[in-house]
């Protein structure tokens, strides 16, 4: 390689060091107009990407969830006017308070609020957690700008724990049969709201990919969990 100082100790020629800055401006440029470009892409659509699916949670519609026989049980409570007043899930860092929830006009459950990150809404027409039948609990997977309180839903695994604080001093504790995948022209209504034996929950989010045309993700992580204890709190 070439030296810039000549073995005289002379500075080198002028010519070769101005190619040297016009090389440098070029350079430092092109990195502008990337960096720019970048900036834009991102403006244009700022939602976060979903995090992976884990191969359990991307199951087709209808994998079973643990049969009646392999899972512990612990019996119902019936407080019909209790509620839930906090949700956690420490194996994904959930601490979140509760709103309520209800039917839109066209029968369809409302979400929470779009904005609020760390917010769980529950389905107050539905069952109590911790209470017969299956609980209805949504949650944002992301914002526009952020992650939210559901980020990490679909990396629950089987026998994973999840609490409820009711406003009866009770903690219901559930704990994960499955997390699957659902699209969301072929959503299991019976599976996911129908009646069930025993007290469980369903954890409800936003899956698949994002569709910028609709505004929306392709499809709902359910997570289904029964319930295996309660205590006072």
């Amino acid at each position: 390689m070439r030296s810039l100082v000549p073995p005289d100790g002379d500075p080198a020629p002028f010519n070769d060091r101005l190619s040297r800055r016009r090389r440098n401006a070029l350079f430092a440029a092109l990195l502008s107009c990337l960096l720019g470009l970048l900036m834009i892409h991102r403006s244009a659509d700022p939602r976060p990407a979903l995090p992976p699916l884990p191969q359990a949670a991307a199951q087709a519609a209808g994998s079973p969830s643990a049969s009646a026989t392999d899972r512990r049980t612990s019996p119902a409570i019936v407080v019909p006017d209790a509620k839930p007043v906090r949700l956690s899930i420490p194996v994904i860092g959930v601490n979140a308070p509760f709103t309520g929830l209800d039917l839109g006009p066209d029968g369809v459950l409302n979400a929470p609020p779009p904005d609020d990150t760390n917010l769980v809404g529950w389905y107050q027409g539905g069952t109590v957690p911790g209470n017969k039948g299956p609980a209805i609990v949504l949650g944002h997977v992301d914002t526009k700008t952020a992650p939210a309180v559901f980020w990490g839903l679909s990396s629950l695994t089987r026998g994973n724990t999840v609490d409820i604080d009711r406003d009866d001093k009770v903690t219901a504790t559930f704990t994960v049969d499955s997390v699957e995948v659902f699209p969301k022209d072929a959503f299991p209504d019976d599976r996911v709201y129908g009646k069930t034996a025993d007290a469980e929950l369903r954890l409800i989010t936003c899956g698949g990919a994002y569709d910028r045309q609709h505004g929306d993700y392709t499809a709902n992580v359910v997570v289904f969990a029964h319930l295996t204890g309660l205590r006072e709190t």
